[in-house]
Order: structure tokens, then sequence, then C-alpha cells
């Protein structure tokens, strides 16, 4: 397996595919990078590098106590761009791996960075506050945590249906899709599942997407149950200089069918444009 290890000794797992400019895929929460296979095979076969690591506590990498936080995991994605020497980098995170994105910039700037993409992404700020009305209440995540605490392997067994919208009718998401999202949920560990929760939820973007200074392109569903357009998408474009916003009509978070082919032409165009 193609590792790195981190300044905290922490050993991350990621893949490396192609060559060419580099794109580099941060995945959500609670999976790992092979979500993004479709994506790192398409890219590749048209001339790209593609590199998509298991974020700490996720997947094929190591699982320490510490370092479940948005800070470390930005520096983790640093590391790794760091460690394999990649420039003019097109940054692509879905869900909580767009906060990774922009607390990345936000910390580490876009010296190595030619373009971005946030896809289904949690920035701004997912939380309902007195500043964020749009978000969703604090109440939701506790059920998040209680569920990962309580029975996590049926928690993501349900939380699959609203992440692929197959709760909505005429959904055609197959159920192996769903024991897809299943089988990569598994693979987190219980203390970093658990710590995500507060980080995708809580953690304000607002002066990270400031930062931006590359061209951006921001997708998301207006049927995403899990992100929810209106406290996401929808102010980050008016956050983010040199920002495009494309709205998928009916499109739930997770990528699938028609969804997932509509976004791949898009990404493609976007990075060659």
């Amino acid at each position: 397996m193609s590792t790195f290890t981190t300044t905290d000794g922490t050993e991350i797992f990621y893949k490396d595919w192609g060559t060419g400019q580099p794109v580099v895929f941060s995945h959500g929460w609670p999976l790992n990078a092979d979500v993004w296979d479709g994506q790192l095979r398409l890219l590749a076969e048209n001339g790209y590098r593609t590199v998509a690591h298991d974020r700490r506590g996720h997947g094929r990498s190591a699982q320490p106590w510490q370092g479940n936080n948005m800070d470390t995991y930005a520096d983790d994605l640093a590391q790794l761009i760091e460690s394999l020497n990649l420039n003019e980098v097109v940054l692509v995170g879905h869900s909580t791996g767009g906060g990774e994105v922009a607390r990345y910039i936000g910390r580490h700037g876009t010296a190595r960075v030619a373009k971005a993409v946030l896809l289904g992404a949690v920035p701004p700020l997912m939380l309902k506050t007195d500043a964020n009305p749009e978000g969703l209440p604090i109440e939701v995540f506790d059920g998040i945590r209680e569920g990962v605490r309580a029975d996590r392997s049926q928690f993501y067994k349900d939380l699959s249906e609203s992440f692929y919208g197959a709760n909505r009718p005429g959904s055609a998401v197959s159920q192996g899709t769903r024991d897809s999202f299943w089988l990569w949920s598994m693979q987190v560990g219980l203390k970093a599942a658990y710590d995500c929760v507060e980080q995708f939820s809580e953690t304000d973007f607002t002066e990270d997407l400031k930062r931006f200074d590359v061209p951006t392109f921001i997708a998301h569903g207006d049927d995403d149950q899990i992100v929810p357009i209106v406290a996401a998408a929808n102010k980050s474009v008016e956050l983010v200089k040199d920002a495009t916003l494309k709205v998928y009509p009916g499109a739930p978070h997770g990528l699938n069918g028609a969804y997932e082919e509509a976004f791949n032409q898009d990404l493609l165009d976007f990075i060659r444009g």
C-alpha cells in the first residue's frame, strides 16, 4: 500500500493513479478514498494524476486517539501534497472533505493550488446559530453522535438511504451502492467517527472561504438531505472570489447514476477550462 507518515506519527493511506496535472480528492464522513474511484479512474484516463487519501481514523489509515479535528485534517492534506511534491493541484472535496479543502486553503494558502472544487460541501457552517439561522439545529448532530455510539452498523445502513436519496419517489439507487456505503463506513474507527461529527457540523469556514484566490467550482444537489444547500453552497458562492455555482435539480448528497455522470462531465470540463 502507498502510505506516508505525518509529523505526529500517523500513517496515512493514499491512492496515486495516472500522470499529468495532479487532482487531489478529499472524501466525506464516514467514508474513505474508495468513494472517489470513479472520478480517479476517469481523470487518470484523461491525462491527469489523481490522488485520494483515507482521512486519519478512516479506511486504511491509522486510527490515532488524537488529531481528529479539522486543523489536523488540513495539515495532513498539506503533508500529503508536500510529500508527493505536487504543484498546480486541483483540490476536490465532498461534504466533510470540502471543509478539509477549505481549511487547507485557510491554513496553507494556494501556492500549490490551481483550482478548487467543493461538492455537497459543509462550508461555511452547518450548525444553526443566531448568525446562521439556515443551519441545522444541534439536536440533529447529537442524534448522529448517539446513532454512532449506540449501534453504528445499523446507523450507517439507515444513513445510506437519505445520503443517496433512496427515500425519494422514483429513486434508482441500488442496494449494492448502499451496501458499499455501509462497508466503507464500518472501516472508520469509533473515536474518529464520533469526533468528526463536531468537526463537520460546528466548524465555521467563513474566513477560510475568504482566502480562496483560485477558480472554484461549487456543486450541490438541491435535494441534499445531509448538507442542505441553503446553508452551504448558496452561502459559499457569495464568500469565494471567482466561484461558479452549479445546482443539480433533485440530486441528493451522494453521487450516483445520472447525477454522478453529470458531475463527472462538469468536473472534467472545469479542470480542462
